[in-house]
């Protein structure tokens, strides 16, 4: 695994909130795109050679900081599919300190306005796409899941590998860097 491919950071997503839309994913997205299970993404192309750096910011930013509450606000359309925004203030805050440490190294896209949310199709034909949106919106009652933590992948050209997780109030689920 070349330790040069960029880092993704995302949320760790309580389990049934992540099954939920992990569900969802594998129901709508093109199975031949879909190489990458749900996610709420933080950043996503942060340089791999900082990975070091990257997961001591990451543990000590996660280490202040308790599970967070984030509201499922509902179904979106995207273009070409359809993604749940996310309401998360705690969430916001987080990324933004972060944002502020990893400054030097941001992408155009990680520079541009956070909104929190999770895709549950995208590169669909536009149409399809409408037509499931619209119809999730009319079973869509809002409801809460729980960031616990982040995690940390490596992006390869695809498909991500994953290099560790680390829960909120410092608890390390899974080693990072």
């Amino acid at each position: 695994m070349p330790q040069t491919a960029p880092l993704i950071v995302t949320a760790a997503l309580d389990e049934g909130g992540f099954a939920w839309f992990d569900d969802l994913r594998r129901a709508h997205f093109p199975a031949h795109r879909n190489v990458v299970p749900a996610h709420l993404t933080l950043f996503h192309a942060l340089p791999g050679e900082e990975e070091p750096r990257i997961a001591e910011v990451v543990k000590d930013a996660c280490a202040r900081r308790g599970p967070m509450r984030l509201e499922v606000r509902g179904p979106w359309f995207i273009g070409r599919g359809v993604a749940y925004r996310i309401a998360a203030p705690e969430l916001e805050a987080l990324r933004a300190e972060l944002a502020q440490a990893f400054a030097p190294w941001l992408t155009p896209q990680d520079r541009a306005a956070f909104r929190p949310h999770i895709t549950i199709q995208n590169k669909a034909d536009p149409v399809e796409a409408r037509a499931l949106c619209e119809r999730l919106q009319l079973e869509f009652e809002s409801f809460d899941i729980t960031a616990e933590g982040l995690l940390i992948w490596r992006y390869l050209g695809g498909p991500w590998a994953a290099v560790g997780q680390v829960g909120f109030e410092g608890e390390a689920v899974a080693e990072v860097g």
